[in-house]
């Protein structure tokens, strides 16, 4: 298969494209970018997926091992490791795709369920962040106020609450992902097929844009701000710089940046489609553009899920104290059980004298 018709087709399987997408065998791109992507983002998408699945099963596996109860930001912590989980399982599919040379082995059940998950998961986790960002600034700048708000019961509520806000964004996906073949590229692949009403394609991407990205950024950047001032005020009060506040405020920034890091890219090419579309920019000079960055971002952002939980728990405290604990429990367990039959007697026949002696003793 042609360079130019790999990246075509790598642009249909993306989220932000359809079949509609014009195909100009004049102005090919340069192999070697094609070369590239079909030589590193298979090996780097199996490499994420593995790590992010280990990363947030060992977060998931600490918190249902460790026995005491949850708190409101590890409700949330655990429901982010859980997204990001079910979303880094859908990615070996997209990995497979593209060494398959975009032909769909998996049929057109997996193609609706694979891609539906991936979108569900997206938003998701990205509202998992605004409800930690929003916690945060619940805890630290309305202490007071907002106590009863701050409470596990309406943490899980929020959970579930998510999980239907991602099924109900998904329902694009969910109706035009099909698996098609496609007669001018000869092969058989699992796009978004928007023939029928191309305006569904501008309101998916538009979707994308405002609720999967500018309005949780405003909610992140809005509490951040406000976290930020406050442990300043606090600094500034006290007359002395507290360590907590000042590992807090570099949390806080580190949420921020790895959100916009990771995430930022495949969002401002998505507003470039939006762009061609709308005809404000000229789709034919934009093309090669959007096929290179669009594969390129897209997986940029889903780093994030392997990434977050390094960030937001491996960095706590109360974390590392849940991990002590298990280690040291399990530790404990594991001399018991290896504690020798001789050791077992040696210790029941101490046991057995005593009792024999006290009551001598006493007589």
């Amino acid at each position: 298969m042609e360079p130019m018709q790999l990246v075509t087709l790598a642009t249909l399987w993306s989220e932000n494209s359809s079949t509609s997408q014009p195909f100009n065998p004049s102005e090919s791109p340069d192999s070697t970018e094609w070369t590239m992507i079909q030589t590193i983002i298979p090996p780097y998408v199996f490499t994420l997926s593995l790590l992010g699945l280990l990363f947030n099963s060992f977060v998931l596996g600490v918190f249902v091992a460790h026995k005491d109860r949850l708190t409101i930001a590890e409700i949330y912590l655990s429901n982010l490791a859980l997204a990001d989980f079910i979303l880094l399982c859908g990615l070996p599919f997209w990995a497979m795709n593209i060494l398959n040379e975009f032909n769909w082995p998996y049929g057109d059940a997996l193609c609706k369920i694979v891609n539906s998950i991936i979108i569900i998961n997206f938003y998701t986790s990205i509202y998992t962040l605004v409800m930690i960002s929003i916690d945060r600034y619940l805890a630290l700048v309305k202490t007071m106020k907002a106590r009863w708000l701050r409470r596990t019961r309406y943490a899980k509520v929020m959970c579930i609450m998510l999980w239907i806000l991602g099924l109900l964004l998904s329902m694009p996906t969910m109706v035009h992902r099909k698996v098609m073949f496609i007669e001018e590229h000869g092969v058989t692949a699992c796009i978004l097929d928007y023939t029928n009403d191309s305006s569904w394609k501008l309101a998916h991407q538009i979707l994308m844009n405002l609720a999967g990205f500018v309005f949780p950024v405003l909610v992140i950047v809005f509490s951040s701000g406000n976290i930020i001032k406050a442990l300043a005020q606090r600094t500034e009060s006290l007359g002395f710089h507290d360590t907590n506040d000042t590992k807090a405020t570099v949390l806080v920034y580190a949420v921020t940046l790895l959100f916009l890091f990771c995430w930022s890219p495949f969002q401002v090419f998505t507003l470039l489609d939006i762009l061609c579309d709308v005809k404000v920019l000229d789709e034919t000079e934009w093309s090669h553009t959007l096929d290179i960055g669009g594969q390129v971002s897209v997986y940029l952002a889903f780093l994030n899920s392997t990434l977050n939980p390094l960030l937001y728990v491996f960095s706590g405290q109360y974390f590392r104290k849940k991990v002590s604990a298990i280690y040291r429990r399990t530790r404990y367990q594991r001399r018991g059980s290896d504690m020798t039959t001789y050791q077992r007697s040696f210790v029941s026949t101490y046991i057995n004298r005593t009792e024999q002696i006290k009551p001598v003793v006493i007589f």
